[in-house]
């Protein structure tokens, strides 16, 4: 598994510098930079500013020269303002810690790293920040609206054995999830099909062709109109519980995405309205650890209300 060299530019505040990999030849190395996603609203006085405080680097810790011809695929490293977010108001306990692992129970709503606006509203800069150790790095990914356990290492040297485990998908996963009953729908089932998402789309789709999206379904308990279901995914595809949920008629609770998208609910926790989380809960991983070679299995103690 191939890694990212390291930025040479240290951690601020437990946040990453930002990366831009420069995609025109045809300008100067400030203008090719402005034209990345990551520099949205930045000027040329905003990242010369930095230059001057030492605060653009290439990969090698050289300093960058803003008016120097670009060059394709050249990364440039650099401090963004941070982005003004709504605090997530819950904790992430954590329920594992070791000389390799830092294993959390990630609360709804919080996103697992930085991404977009999601910065400092992260798991990852909450572990780094409350550790005071800029080495945590995430094991895998939970998406930002799923509540459970997640996993992150605490050295470098830890990182690549654990995410092997999970691309030769040596780890076994249990997820939770709050549901309609259908009266109809025989349990246990298999789902078997193809998902595809495109980058920049909000949600994930079903096309034929090869399978590459494989979980198993049963139903747990019942009250009423609504259930708990138990989730055994075989492959990672994202949004796949939801979409196989969905799929089979009982969209699990919460979903501001499928089967159709819910505009309000999607926006509420932009609000500060948190009371219609995604009734889906990453309920625990079990795996061979590869340092040790003991059999692991952590356990998330969150309740799908």
């Amino acid at each position: 598994m191939r890694h990212r060299k390291p930025a040479p530019l240290p951690l601020r505040d437990g946040v990453d510098p930002t990366r831009v990999v420069l995609r025109s030849a045809d300008r100067t190395i400030g203008e090719a930079m402005l034209a990345a996603p990551a520099c949205d609203g930045l000027t040329l006085d905003d990242l010369l500013i930095r230059a001057e405080r030492g605060e653009v680097l290439g990969i090698g810790g050289e300093p960058v020269d803003l008016a120097a011809p670009a060059q394709i695929g050249r990364p440039v490293y650099f401090y963004r303002d941070l982005p003004v977010e709504t605090e997530i108001p819950f904790d992430l306990p954590i329920i594992h810690q070791d000389n390799n692992l830092v294993v959390v129970d990630k609360p709804h709503y919080l996103a697992t790293m930085p991404r977009g606006t999601h910065v400092v509203q992260t798991a990852l800069v909450r572990l780094r920040r409350e550790l005071d150790n800029p080495s945590i790095s995430p094991v895998h990914r939970l998406d930002r609206l799923t509540a459970g356990v997640l996993m992150f290492t605490v050295r470098p040297q830890a990182r690549a054995p654990y995410q092997q485990l999970f691309a030769d998908r040596a780890v076994n996963k249990e997820y939770r999830a709050r549901a309609p009953i259908h009266p109809g729908l025989q349990l246990p089932v298999i789902v078997r099909n193809r998902i595809l998402k495109d980058a920049g789309d909000l949600r994930a789709r079903v096309e034929p062709g090869e399978v590459n999206a494989v979980s198993t379904i049963d139903l747990l308990s019942a009250s009423h109109d609504r259930g708990v279901y138990r989730l055994r995914p075989q492959t990672g595809r994202t949004h796949q519980l939801r979409l196989h949920m969905a799929g089979l008629g009982v969209p699990i609770d919460g979903d501001p995405l499928y089967p159709e998208v819910r505009p309000k609910i999607a926006a509420a926790p932009d609000r500060g309205d948190f009371s219609d989380p995604l009734r889906l809960l990453a309920y625990s991983v079990e795996f061979t650890d590869p340092f040790s070679g003991e059999l692991r299995r952590f356990v998330s103690t969150r309740e799908l209300l």
